[in-house]
């Protein structure tokens, strides 16, 4: 009698697993195209357009990125980690400043990432500036969904910016784009209403989410001291770990000059 070796007997069962795991990426829907190198797919769902970025070989877990706003702006990271393996998605939900109705359409998208195309359970998040709004808002509504969050001088409070509450400088558009989102034109009401992150920080502390913000200290939109600065001494009473790399002299200018800290960061939490 001939005895097969256990390997043998598996490699059947490991190829098509293998072939699955391939599979889950190549059914990702969507018109084809290249960003930097990597494939690039764009598709529709329930009306907001998704980007994913698909790397030449998926890391384990298939580990990914999730930017809030403004993908495709300072790249250097995302081309780092996509060579090592992360996918990066972009939801765009432009003027909805990580309101309810923003933070149920990124549900949309992460289930049908995880549930439909075997994504990893817990990305990391990348909030630029107003896109900030949309990584905290849904991370503190889904903090066991969420290994950490990058801020790249975020807005963390919509008191200082759009509104301009406090030393920043106050856009009266954005602010009439918030009361539309939130349908309500009292400006006190909206300003105790709204969803700011520095308000929302217990469910990540409880999660232990990692944070990691790069924020300019002359910046006069997105001011530091009322923003990043007020978020990190909140989510520290908290117990919560947070980084912050400030940038003296530098106004709202996003990312750095040597990106080493920033892709670290996300390949050492995001897997």
């Amino acid at each position: 009698m001939r005895i097969q070796h256990p390997y043998i007997l598996l490699l059947p069962i490991l190829l098509i697993l293998t072939g699955n795991a391939h599979a889950q990426t190549a059914e990702l829907p969507g018109n084809r195209t290249t960003w930097n190198g990597f494939t690039r797919t764009d598709f529709e769902l329930n009306g907001h357009p998704v980007t994913v970025i698909i790397p030449r070989q998926p890391a384990a877990g298939r580990p990914w990125v999730w930017h809030g706003e403004f993908f495709g702006h300072r790249p250097i990271p995302d081309i780092a980690l996509l060579g090592r393996g992360f996918h990066i998605v972009y939801t765009r939900c432009s003027d909805l400043f990580g309101a309810p109705i923003a933070i149920s359409h990124w549900n949309q998208v992460y289930q049908m990432l995880t549930g439909n195309h075997d994504f990893g359970p817990r990305p990391a998040l990348v909030g630029t500036s107003r896109g900030g709004l949309y990584c905290y808002n849904w991370a503190a509504a889904n903090p066991t969904k969420v290994s950490c969050i990058f801020g790249d001088a975020p807005v963390c409070d919509i008191r200082s910016w759009p509104m301009g509450r406090g030393t920043g400088k106050r856009s009266d558009a954005e602010v009439r784009k918030l009361q539309a989102v939130y349908n309500i034109t009292d400006e006190q009401t909206l300003a105790e209403k709204a969803l700011s992150p520095v308000d929302y920080l217990q469910p990540l502390a409880a999660a232990s989410v990692p944070l990691l913000h790069v924020s300019g200290d002359a910046d006069d939109i997105v001011p530091i001291q009322e923003n990043t600065l007020l978020l990190q001494q909140r989510y520290r009473a908290l117990g919560g770990n947070m980084e912050v790399i400030v940038k003296p002299g530098v106004a709202h200018v996003h990312g750095l000059d040597d990106s080493t800290p920033i892709i670290e960061f996300i390949d050492k939490h995001g897997r």
